[in-house]
């Protein structure tokens, strides 16, 4: 049997009314929904700083004068 633990207390699933299960339910939900935008986040974060040293990179070309690098953004 399926138990939940809430405030310390556990509960059989089975034996809950079904709006407490669809609630319990929307809850996993969510959390799993909070998971994956926080991996969305850790992924986007990456993808910023890949950018950003990319961008160092060019910036620092150009400072040295190798003007032959050229900035496009089509």
């Amino acid at each position: 049997m399926a138990e939940v633990i809430i405030n310390g207390k556990k509960y059989e699933i089975e034996k809950l009314p079904k709006e407490a299960v669809d609630l319990i339910n929307s809850i996993k939900f969510v959390d799993n929904e909070l998971l994956r935008l926080q991996n969305q986040i850790k992924v986007n974060l990456a993808a910023k700083n890949f950018y950003f040293q990319q961008l160092q990179a060019i910036l620092s070309k150009l400072e040295k004068g190798d003007s032959s690098e050229k900035i496009s953004f089509e």
